[in-house]
């Protein structure tokens, strides 16, 4: 049988590393969005973060030459990875509430893991992984607690938006693994470069330039936090993360951005940290540790001591 990809302890930084990364995002989109209409966002986003990415690799290597005979699988990345699950959120996140937008992002670990179970031969479903998901899962509601019950109230295709989201990127993480022995800086470039060329027309003919008239320094600012650090450097994260410890575990960052974005709250904007959200997070925790799983084994493993 073949093994499944394990967490290392360095996977697990830089899977919390990402995922506090990726809980700044929802400030910056939050900020940017009342602004900017959310197609015309997702093609500031990628395209910002492919020309970043472009100007690193001419820098610093290697060569994007060696990444043109991907092309076609870039698209599909950039489908999958940027141009669906982007639109869907910013419009989804237009309509409901975040606490509720958070949790049905965060069931993007449990689609990931049906389908890895269903298309990968070494990621099969363990019964740690679907209890720990599951934990972790429950753990975003709690701690998103009234904030789900604001949103409950909105569009059904709000909702569906962002189950799309999750779906989307649950089927990224298992095409991405094609790209096996390729480097991450590579792949982020490349599939945030095939995104931009696919939103371009997508953009002028729904949205026009309107978009990018009269809006103010702060949402440029967030525009510029939401590309170069939420998008170029977290992908060259993301695939690295995914290279090394496999869809599902890779997934598991969803869970840990919402905690970022609330501990980002406290810590920037003055919010007060509630009982039933340090409740959550110790749920999402020990979801994480259930999955991760060495706990558990090294329980089995030990022998009892002689009397």
């Amino acid at each position: 049988m073949t093994p499944q990809p394990s967490i290392s302890a360095r996977d697990w930084f830089l899977i919390l590393l990402l995922g506090a990364i990726w809980g700044g995002s929802f400030f910056f989109a939050r900020i940017a969005v009342q602004e900017i209409p959310p197609l015309t966002l997702v093609l500031l986003r990628v395209s910002l973060a492919a020309a970043a990415l472009h100007l690193y690799l001419a820098l610093r290597g290697p060569s994007f030459r060696a990444a043109l005979p991907l092309a076609l699988s870039f698209v599909g990345m950039a489908m999958l990875n940027n141009v669906i699950p982007f639109s869907l959120m910013f419009a989804g996140q237009t309509a409901i509430g975040a606490g509720l937008a958070s949790v049905l992002n965060a069931t993007t670990p449990f689609w990931t893991m049906l389908l890895a179970n269903a298309f990968l031969a070494d990621e099969k479903l363990t019964r740690l992984k679907v209890i720990g998901v599951v934990l972790g899962i429950t753990g975003t509601a709690v701690m998103v607690g009234p904030g789900i019950v604001a949103g409950l109230g909105g569009p059904v295709w709000a909702k569906l938006a962002l189950v799309g989201t999750a779906l989307s990127y649950g089927f990224a993480f298992i095409f991405a693994r094609r790209f096996k022995g390729v480097a991450p800086e590579l792949l982020a470039t490349g599939q945030l470069t095939a995104s931009t060329i696919i939103m371009i027309p997508v953009v002028l003919a729904l949205d026009g330039v309107s978009g990018f008239i009269g809006v103010s320094a702060g949402a440029w600012w967030s525009v510029a936090g939401l590309a170069l650090l939420a998008t170029a450097f977290a992908y060259i994260l993301y695939f690295s993360i995914l290279s090394s410890a496999g869809a599902t575990n890779a997934s598991l960052v969803t869970l840990i951005v919402p905690v970022s974005a609330i501990l980002l709250g406290t810590a920037f904007l003055g919010e007060r940290l509630e009982l039933f959200e340090i409740a959550g997070m110790a749920l999402i925790g020990f979801g994480l540790v259930v999955v991760d799983g060495r706990l558990f084994t090294s329980r089995r493993n030990a022998k009892p001591q002689a009397g």
